[in-house]
């Protein structure tokens, strides 16, 4: 079996959007807003190098809420992919919740098992990709993202900064990752360190 990284995809493979007309942070709703960080490819080319095979599991209610079409969606995800393959970097597979409990679109509302902090997506692609949670990573930019790896039996890494707030929260939602990073590069040096036998992960 093998071992992977889960990734998160906005927030971590992507910059997230600042969308003026709704006031609020979200996922890109059109192709012109969809832009790589800089060291996403190279922190998936890394992981690859080392052995890891690279899968994004993300929470795309985008369609649901009706801020996107399906075409625009696909577009977006060839994005990504034209984006990684220019830095010499690939994944090995895609999985998207599209469901929303409170959407727009009839056919995607649904209260899902592959919604994170269900681990749904990555359950699925374990199966599907013969992937051994136990010596897997989730890394996300959410607690979503942490329950979910928990959940599915994987070590998880949260990108962001350690605040009080956030500590306070993450011990609310029994929600604490192995590890805290700054970005997807971090992390993957973060994982990396834990493959070569430091046992210090923070």
């Amino acid at each position: 079996m093998a071992k992977a990284v889960f990734l998160d995809r906005d927030g971590v493979i992507n910059e997230l959007v600042y969308h003026q007309e709704w006031g609020m942070v979200d996922s890109p709703f059109t192709v012109e807003q969809f832009h790589l960080f800089p060291w996403a490819a190279a922190a998936i080319r890394r992981l690859a190098e080392a052995g890891y095979k690279v899968v994004v599991c993300s929470n795309q209610p985008g369609m649901a809420k009706g801020h996107l079409s399906a075409e625009t969606f696909e577009r977006i995800k060839e994005r990504m992919r034209e984006g990684l393959a220019a830095g010499g970097a690939s994944v090995d597979g895609e999985y998207y919740c599209l469901h929303h409990p409170q959407a727009r679109v009839a056919e995607l509302k649904r209260d899902c098992d592959c919604r994170k902090p269900r681990p749904g997506l990555l359950l699925r692609a374990a199966q599907e990709l013969d992937i051994d949670l136990e010596s897997s990573w989730m890394v996300g930019d959410g607690l979503s993202d942490v329950k979910a790896g928990q959940e599915a039996g994987c070590h998880t890494v949260l990108l962001g900064r350690m605040k009080c707030e956030l500590c306070r929260l993450m011990e609310n939602e029994g929600a604490r990752p192995d590890a805290i990073a700054q970005d997807v590069m971090e992390a993957a040096q973060i994982i990396l360190q834990w493959e070569e036998g430091d046992g210090d992960l923070h």
